[in-house]
C-alpha cells in the first residue's frame, strides 16, 4: 500500500529530496532507483517522470533490482506465511492445483535464475500466471533479466500513476 497516492505532479515536485525519494521508493523499493529519480525534478509531465524512471531502472546493477524484488511477494506464497512453498496463495480462490502449480514453478523459477519471478498481474488471473511462469523457465539467463526488469519497469509505472493520481488532477468537488 502507498501512502502517497494521488498527490500529483505539484506536490511531487515540492517535496522535500528526502520525501521524494521516500515517495519513489514506495513505487520500486530500491534506492538505486529512487535517488537519481529524486535528483531529476521538477518534472514537466508525468510522462517525463515516467521515462526518467524507466531509463534508470535498466540502469540498475543486480544488487539493486534483487533489492526491489525483495520487497514483491513470492508467487504462490500466502502472505505473512514464513515463505512456505507448501502453502498456496489463495488470492484468485482458484482450483488448488493450480495454485499447487504455480508455488512449484515459482520455486523452479527462483532456482534456475537466482532471483525471484515478477509479473505485472494486472487484469490477469492464475492460468495466465502459470502460463507466463512455465514459458518463461525456458528462457536463457539473460533474456529473461531483461524480461524480469520490463516487468519491475510495468509494476513500477503502474505504482507511479498510483501515486501521482491522473495527469489534470483529481476534479473539485
Amino acid at each position: 500500500m502507498l501512502l502517497h497516492q494521488g498527490i500529483g505532479l505539484g506536490a511531487f515536485n515540492a517535496l522535500s529530496r528526502r520525501g521524494a525519494v521516500h515517495a519513489l521508493y514506495e513505487c520500486c523499493a530500491s534506492l538505486g532507483w529512487a535517488h537519481p529519480v529524486a535528483a531529476g525534478r521538477p518534472y514537466a509531465s508525468h510522462t517525463e517522470l515516467f521515462a526518467r524512471g524507466d531509463a534508470v531502472l535498466v540502469t540498475l546493477d543486480e544488487a539493486s533490482i534483487g533489492e526491489a524484488l525483495d520487497c514483491h511477494p513470492i508467487v504462490g506464497v500466502r502472505p505473512r506465511s514464513a515463505h512456505s512453498w507448501s502453502e498456496q496463495c489463495s488470492v484468485w480462490d482458484e482450483d488448488p492445483g493450480t495454485m499447487v502449480a504455480i508455488a512449484d514453478s515459482a520455486r523452479a523459477y527462483e532456482q534456475r535464475f537466482g532471483f525471484r519471478y515478477l509479473w505485472c498481474s494486472a487484469g490477469r488471473g492464475p492460468d495466465e500466471l502459470l502460463a507466463d511462469l512455465v514459458h518463461r523457465l525456458d528462457n536463457e539467463v539473460d533474456a529473461e533479466r531483461k524480461i524480469r526488469t520490463d516487468e519491475l519497469a510495468k509494476v513500477t509505472r503502474t505504482r507511479l500513476e498510483r501515486m501521482l493520481g491522473p495527469e489534470g488532477g483529481f476534479p473539485l468537488y
